[in-house]
């Protein structure tokens, strides 16, 4: 009997994901091939800040994987080859090299779908000017790098206020540079955390030197040839840089017609991550991901939540119905900003409205240590907001924030809410005491217990 023909299509978290799993659960009997369209194999984007700030050995070390990572015969990995279509009636996919404009079909038994997203550009007039960059992928990355080094550069503006914006403007302000945040929203970071502790970040971006100018309607960029300013509705901002964040568009444009997509061309999957084509299977930031706080299927898209799809897809590859469906994921990040340091999981304000999620939130602040530890000597200020459901107390989404860095908590947060941990666990879960470190409450003890409405912890 002959190896199974695997193919994977995108070398990202969830494409190399599989590759591992395969190998390690079904050995030489399967015969992997994975396609990436870009050139270089694979970057890792949420790494670039870390490589814009030099905190890395090297650009070229800043990925998932080397090609040469899997020296085994049965594993071909082609970059620079764009998967064009999916032949389901043949079971083969079409494939052209961008390296010589050759097309080819290649069979398949099984095939993964590990597309990804790409960066979104603003639908205004001058995207098209130069220094008007992206923020994902190996070559805009070494090109804002070089923009950073680049003495003739003082102003950056950057268009978003996410996760990645921040990055950039954090990046581009200890390079020395003017910087101007923009977004469409009212506060930065507003998708990922409620009020309470977006204004705390606000704040200090201020204090860092860090323009920010939300409620921006962006109507131009415009430049002679070269960006010089970015227009809104009320306002021109000069700049000699430009950094789109703007979010991401699922790469599945070339599956529409073949695999069922949604409204916004996110890939389609049952409770077994399979398509509606058979041995048709997708995971990562292109498909919708079960949320185990929403209890339904929305865009995750993060390196961790690929990671686990990939791994059930890959361990009932060969069953038509598996014993059990995906048991969905929490969805948890974390990042710093500047001197701060936050956690997320979960469900916040924003994103339990968009799933149409009854919650109610709690917001807690109080020492990291025991109070008679002075803030000189390390006992900064913690924030904690805690969202649940409003009658079962069930934990449905959770952040905590602090100079120190607390982020580790956050974990203990994602695992109360896929564990279905309520108000009254979490505020008599035995966790640890050293005044050293914690106090005799934990503080996720102690901000159940505030959701709970109980007396505060004196000591």
């Amino acid at each position: 009997m002959g190896k199974t023909k695997v193919v994977i299509v995108g070398a990202s978290h969830g494409g190399h994901q599989s590759i591992l799993e395969l190998l390690s659960r079904y050995g030489d009997r399967v015969d992997i091939t994975l396609f990436e369209a870009g050139d270089y194999v694979s970057f890792m984007s949420c790494g670039m800040e870390l490589y814009l700030e030099d905190q890395v050995t090297d650009v070229n070390d800043v990925r998932n994987f080397r090609p040469e990572d899997f020296p085994q015969p049965n594993v071909s990995i082609k970059n620079n080859h764009v998967v064009k279509a999916i032949n389901s009636d043949v079971k083969t996919v079409t494939v052209t090299s961008t390296s010589d404009g050759k097309t080819e079909d290649y069979p398949y038994d099984k095939l993964i779908l590990s597309s990804g997203v790409t960066p979104h550009s603003l639908p205004v007039p001058g995207t098209d000017l130069e220094n008007v960059y992206l923020m994902r992928g190996y070559d805009w990355a070494t090109k804002i790098k070089a923009k950073l080094e680049d003495p003739d550069v003082k102003h950056i503006a950057v268009v978003g206020a996410g996760y990645i914006g921040i990055e950039a403007a954090e990046a581009a302000r200890k390079a020395g540079k003017e910087v101007t945040i923009l977004d469409v929203i009212d506060r930065p970071l507003g998708t990922y955390l409620d009020s309470e502790l977006t204004d705390i970040i606000e704040a200090h971006l201020k204090e860092k030197g860090v323009k920010v100018i939300t409620n921006a309607q962006i109507v131009e960029f415009s430049g002679n040839g070269a960006v010089k300013a970015i227009k809104t509705s009320t306002e021109e901002i000069k700049t000699d840089l430009v950094i789109q964040a703007a979010g991401v568009t699922a790469n599945t444009e070339w599956l529409k017609g073949t695999v069922d997509l949604d409204g916004r061309g996110w890939i389609k999957t049952n409770e077994y991550l399979q398509t509606n084509i058979p041995d048709v299977y997708a995971v990562g930031d292109a498909t919708l991901a079960y949320s185990i706080p929403a209890r339904r299927k929305i865009p995750i898209a993060l390196a961790t939540v690929a990671r686990r799809e990939a791994r059930y897809v890959v361990k009932h590859l060969f069953e038509k119905t598996p014993e059990k469906p995906f048991g969905g994921v929490v969805g948890s990040s974390a990042l710093s900003v500047f001197d701060y340091h936050f956690a997320t999981s979960g469900l916040n304000s924003f994103t339990a409205k968009r799933a149409d999620v009854l919650v109610r939130s709690s917001f807690y602040q109080d020492t990291l240590r025991p109070k008679y530890v002075p803030e000189e000597n390390g006992n900064p200020e913690v924030s904690i907001q805690l969202f649940y459901d409003p009658f079962t107390h069930l934990i449905l989404g959770g952040a905590i924030l602090s100079t120190y860095d607390v982020t580790a908590q956050g974990n203990v947060i994602a695992l109360a809410i896929e564990n279905h941990l309520t108000l009254e666990n979490l505020a008599e879960a035995d966790f640890f005491f050293q005044p050293g470190f914690d106090r005799q409450w934990s503080l996720l003890n102690l901000a159940a217990q505030n959701a709970l409405g109980e007396e505060p912890f004196v000591e």
